[in-house]
């Protein structure tokens, strides 16, 4: 080489390693985070991703999530083939070749999109880099030079995810991250949403879909835009020919498909047992009780809770349960599943037999027998004062009331305005109705929707298996299984004779069927009551004990309660696991007392159980994201009988359904031939009406009201419990009976007997039809239904 050429050759070389080990500096401070933010090796090992609570049944059923985004992680194993071989074929088809950049790619963008300016190209980006761009910073920004460090960035990351995850953890990461529309996120989420299965299962069609969509989800809404989002996917599944994932034949058919969708978009206020999902966020994220949290009157409403905080393990979980960095969970963003002990089946007919008898024949009834009515739905002897008050305590639970004093309005305005017509959506049992009401009117009109309550549990485990809290929980929120208290009627009634039979009578033992005169104090002085009976049937007889329980007497009742002093039978209910307070006085044989549905069933599992008490128990597990189990759960039981006083009020309880109240459930409506027992309660001027079921393997109770005691049926014929609420249970049982999956609760169950039983259980009393308050209503089986009444017609005019 001659000497002149020498020195610009050296002099390029120079230059040539001078610029490569600037390219070289400039990408290692890039990567060290010199010039900017970069993950470090701890983030990219452990990207941070809000995922959302989900909450399964028993069998395997998600039943809802808890989330701040809808978002639950696949592994790559669950995803279906084809999803995977549709986002390479369309979105990164050397992505199996790339180490995170595409260099084929980049020169496609610098040659068409740049240079061409051919806007359909595609773009450089590979599936790593979208992730990268997804897990490490926000949008790309608008500035060029800023938009152009973002880029190289991306590229930086792209290479060490590379290194730090195989191809398969990355096409997961990348699917687990990407966003639909319809607040679904995540691939999981969006096939649930759209398909209404799980990613594992969708077709090649389905995840051809899902795939298109990534382009730009609100553009290809297949909700919105079908035709659209068909082309769209044809377009993925051209590209899978292309890539020889399908063949020629496979594709056209494919193409040739309609669009069809299972929407279901993710709301906590649909779906399965919603009242049950949301009363177990309020557990989970429930803080230790602390009187002043509470108002005056809430006394009980805090010992309630503080019981809870201290014997219930999944009460406060969230505020007693650390993570190993001392931290708490986080119920909306960490990912856990909760694995209750709800049957998703039972779930479903529970709710199932709630509409059929609620929606479609007892409410229908109620809209009839208050058409015309002045205060309706309330009871027609309700004075105007009273009813302003009703309404006016009812506005001002509203929050368009609290947002109006918020801003410094005066009652009288605030009534004004709410009695003011505007748009809105109103509630029916056929779905949501768009009308022209007011903010008053509407309330009266809710309020004549009849609420209810119905929990089912396994008496030997604990597990609860339906959960029903109301009728619809987008509007009616209360829940009236956990937090409603009603007045029992004569649901209480089995405690008063389980009094007896553990203080040595049996069954067959007989007592007077006349009126009981009991010493009490009034008003501060002595006075006298005498509880009123309903009907005259063998009216000064002696009866047996099992005849007057199955036909609801109160004389016979009242004849056994004033047997014992009324404290050591508040006392034994307490003991059987009733929480609320009960008076210890004669009246409390009729059912005073305001006790919740879930008391009430908890404390019947002691006789289904042999005396053992099991405490309603909602979830068996959870587990983090990872499937660790961070959190078991077992039922506790408690001897509250013997076994002997247990099975003869099984025993009691079977003569209510075989000659007594519940005889329903015999006839041709419902033709139970198993063993079951039970008991009806309906309360004073059929304000409640209750059913308490007893079967060998599971206890069920049901509650039928309105919001307000003041709501109730005008006849009794038509609100006693054998009519309102036991069909509730029938239908139930018979879905639960035809379902033969359903192996542990079958009509061939039996209930276990003690060893040695020297005494009759079969009583000579004559089988007659109850007359009882809550009792039968005549000979025919079948329910009361109505032919003219027409739920909500015209919104208002019943």
């Amino acid at each position: 080489m001659k000497p002149e050429y020498k020195k610009y050759v050296i002099g390029f070389w120079a230059l040539f390693a001078l610029g490569a080990l600037s390219v070289f500096l400039f990408f290692f401070l890039l990567s060290e985070g010199k010039l900017g933010y970069m993950p470090s090796f701890t983030e990219l090992e452990n990207p941070k991703n809000n995922l959302a609570t989900d909450i399964y049944s028993s069998d395997g059923v998600l039943l809802g999530k808890f989330y701040i985004e809808n978002r639950s992680e696949v592994t790559y194993d669950e995803l279906a083939p084809d999803l995977v071989r549709a986002l390479v074929a369309t979105e990164d088809e050397r992505f199996y070749e790339h180490s995170g950049i595409d260099v084929h790619g980049l020169y496609r963008v610098l040659g068409k999109t740049v240079i061409l300016h051919q806007k359909g190209s595609g773009g450089g980006s590979t599936i790593t880099q979208q992730l990268a761009k997804m897990l490490f910073h926000d949008k790309g920004a608008k500035n060029l030079k800023e938009r152009f460090m973002q880029k190289l960035k991306e590229w930086v990351i792209s290479v060490k995810l590379e290194r730090s995850y195989t191809k398969e953890e990355i096409l997961a990461m990348y699917l687990n991250r990407v966003g639909f529309v319809y607040d679904a996120w995540g691939i999981e989420s969006a096939s649930w949403t759209f398909f209404g299965k799980k990613v594992g299962d969708l077709k090649t069609e389905e995840a051809a879909v899902l795939v298109g969509m990534l382009k730009n989800p609100a553009l290809f809404n297949p909700v919105r835009r079908p035709e659209s989002v068909t082309q769209r996917r044809n377009v993925v599944l051209g590209q899978m020919l292309k890539q020889k994932y399908l063949t020629q034949k496979e594709c056209d058919s494919l193409k040739a498909l309609p669009l069809q969708l299972d929407f279901r978009r993710s709301d906590h206020k649909d779906g399965l047992a919603p009242y049950l999902r949301e009363m177990l966020r309020l557990q989970l994220k429930a803080k230790k009780p602390e009187r002043k949290n509470y108002a005056k009157w809430q006394d009980q409403e805090f010992h309630d809770d503080s019981l809870q905080w201290e014997r219930n393990p999944l009460y406060g979980w969230i505020e007693k349960t650390t993570k190993t960095d001392g931290s708490h969970y986080d119920l909306y963003r960490d990912g856990l599943k909760i694995y209750t002990t709800i049957d998703s089946r039972m779930q479903r007919y529970a709710e199932e037999a709630v509409e059929e008898h609620i929606g479609k024949n007892l409410q229908p009834l109620f809209f009839k027998d208050k058409k015309g009515q002045k205060f309706a739905p309330f009871a027609k002897n309700l004075s105007n004062d009273q009813y302003q008050d009703i309404m006016l305590r009812a506005m001002k639970n509203t929050d368009r009331w609290r947002a109006m004093k918020k801003n410094g309005k005066s009652e009288a305005d605030m009534v004004a305005e709410m009695k003011k017509a505007v748009d809105m959506k109103v509630y029916s049992w056929k779905g949501e109705l768009d009308t022209v009401m007011s903010p008053y009117d509407s309330i009266v009109y809710h309020k004549h929707f009849l609420r209810t309550g119905f929990m089912a549990m396994n008496p030997h485990n604990g597990h609860v298996l339906a959960y029903v809290g109301g009728t619809n929980f987008r509007y009616f929120q209360y829940d009236m299984v956990a937090k409603g208290r009603r007045q029992v009627g004569s649901t209480i009634k089995p405690f008063i004779y389980t009094k007896a039979m553990r203080e040595g009578y049996t069954p067959c033992d007989l007592a007077p069927n006349t009126p009981q005169t009991f010493s009490v104090i009034s008003n501060g002085a002595p006075s006298t009551w005498t509880p009123r009976n309903a009907g005259n049937e063998r009216i000064g007889e002696m009866v047996s004990l099992k005849w007057g329980l199955a036909n609801s007497n109160n004389n016979v009742t009242a004849w056994v309660m004033k047997q014992f002093d009324p404290k050591s039978v508040a006392d034994m209910i307490h003991g059987m696991g009733v929480e609320s307070k009960i008076d210890p006085v004669p009246s409390l044989c009729l059912g005073t007392s305001e006790i919740r549905l879930y008391e009430m069933v908890a404390a019947y599992t002691s006789y289904a159980n042999r005396g053992v008490r099991s405490e309603p128990l909602f979830v068996e597990r959870i587990e983090d994201r990872y499937g660790n189990v961070v959190g078991s759960f077992k039922s506790m039981s408690t001897q509250t009988l013997d076994e002997m006083t247990a099975y003869l009020m099984v025993n009691l309880l079977e003569g209510v359904v075989n000659q007594g109240t519940a005889r329903r459930l015999r006839g041709p409506a419902y033709r139970l031939t198993c063993q079951v027992g039970g008991k009806t309660g309906t309360t004073q001027n059929q304000s409640d009406a209750w059913f308490m079921a007893l079967l060998p393997n599971l206890v069920s109770g049901v509650w039928v009201g309105g919001e307000d005691r003041s709501i109730h049926f005008n006849s009794m014929q038509i609100g006693q419990a054998s009519n309102a609420a036991l069909p509730v249970f029938g239908r139930f049982i018979n879905k639960v009976f035809a379902d033969e999956s359903l192996t542990d609760v079958r009509p061939t169950d039996v209930f276990s007997k003690p060893g040695v039983i020297n005494f009759t259980l079969d009583c000579t009393d004559k089988n007659i039809n109850a007359d009882e308050g809550d009792g039968y209503e005549g000979d025919d089986d079948d329910e009361i239904v109505s032919s003219d009444a027409e739920e909500g017609a015209g919104v208002f005019n019943f």
